[in-house]
């Protein structure tokens, strides 16, 4: 294998995607920070509400691009109002936190932002329609988008000097946008996919501005179907994925990305908590689900232990199976394997509990810890 340039994480790393439970910037940083010391990322809180969640992030980035929220979603307007303020306020109080809590960091930290095309594909012009349905207007939220995301890595840099910084873009409606299946405004029909030249043209100049930018450019695509040779083709450093939906169909362009220098951050942790079991009655009902109290210390870290459990999460080896199988079946040296890949939750934690979200983290952690002692299968 030969790579280009060397990764820009240590090696044995595990990371987050993106999303945290809860509302709290500064308990959210602070689990973050504790739980990846060697590869913490800015974390989003959509539990706040709009403009707290990925594509409210995003839109509040744009630049001459007002939107508010309407009853259907995000809606491009004439003049920014209370949404975009509230995004706003959500945004700084994140980064306060980052502030203080990395203020003195020295390594590679990983913010996420949406990407043009989903961000197209969410937010809808005057009529209803998607932006992504209007060449003109895609045009206009992809360069605002860029304008955006530029001052975000230059403010982060700022707060945190010694951050080498990683700027994930969240693409997870792009193989809906190239196959032809994002729905119009009716639901009576679907938009026509969107030329896949374009496409890459445009990531090509977001991942390049990134790049000048001094941060490195990244790209997340949970989604069945990921285009992972348009992604590197596009100029991604690294590519986020789901592990669990990486099958023999993808070994070659897995592979040939991973000779063209390429990361990889592989899901393979659940990002939700397992299904409840069934319930108990009466009296007994009440007392199972009474609220417990929050724990700490040693009682937390037995209550993430349980829930790594729980979540089939207490086998690190078992976690990391498929990317060994994976390598193995790509032929690459197994001492490299570690240095190619972080892992991470297959998918955001904020649909999970805050144990099941911590609990995740450890085993990611674990998981790196094997591809770096047990890298053979």
């Amino acid at each position: 294998m030969s790579q280009q340039q060397p990764q820009p994480w240590p090696v044995a790393s595990a990371t987050g995607v993106g999303s945290w439970p809860g509302e709290d910037p500064d308990e959210a940083m602070r689990t973050i920070v504790g739980e990846l010391p060697d590869l913490p990322h800015l974390p989003e809180l959509p539990a706040r509400g709009a403009g707290a969640d990925m594509i409210g992030r995003a839109a509040g980035l744009l630049v001459d691009l007002p939107v508010e929220v309407q009853p259907t979603g995000w809606r491009v307007v004439d003049t920014p109002g209370r949404d975009l303020a509230r995004a706003g306020s959500f945004l700084s109080y994140d980064m306060d936190a980052l502030t203080e809590h990395l203020h003195a960091y020295e390594g590679p930290l990983k913010v996420q932002i949406a990407g043009p095309w989903t961000l197209a594909a969410a937010i809808e012009l005057r009529n209803g329609q998607r932006v992504v349905s209007d060449p003109g207007a895609h045009r206009d939220l992809a360069e605002s988008h860029l304008e955006g995301v530029l001052a975000h890595v230059a403010d982060v840099r700022r707060r945190v000097p010694g951050a080498r910084v990683i700027v994930q873009v969240d693409e997870p409606t792009l193989p809906a946008v190239l196959l032809g299946r994002l729905p119009t405004a009716s639901g009576l029909g679907v938009l026509p996919a969107v030329d896949r030249v374009l496409v890459e043209s445009v990531l090509r100049t977001l991942f390049a501005g990134i790049e000048e930018s001094g941060a490195v450019p990244a790209a997340h695509c949970c989604a069945a179907g990921a285009p992972v040779d348009l992604l590197r083709r596009s100029g991604a450093r690294a590519l986020s994925l789901d592990a669990r939906l990486l099958t023999r169909a993808h070994d070659e362009m897995v592979g040939t990305a991973v000779e063209a220098g390429v990361g990889f951050l592989l899901g393979v942790v659940p990002p939700t908590d397992p299904p409840a079991p069934a319930r108990p009655s009466g009296t007994a009902a009440d007392a199972a689900t009474a609220a417990p109290a929050r724990p700490s210390g040693t009682a937390a870290d037995a209550a993430t232990a349980a829930a790594r459990r729980s979540a089939g999460m207490s086998d690190p080896a078992a976690i990391v199976d498929p990317v060994r199988e994976l390598w193995n079946r790509l032929g690459f040296s197994p001492d490299l394997l570690s240095q190619v890949v972080v892992t991470t939750p297959a998918c955001g934690l904020a649909g999970a509990s805050p144990r099941h979200a911590r609990a995740a983290l450890e085993a990611a952690r674990g998981g790196a810890r094997v591809l770096r002692d047990e890298p053979r299968r």
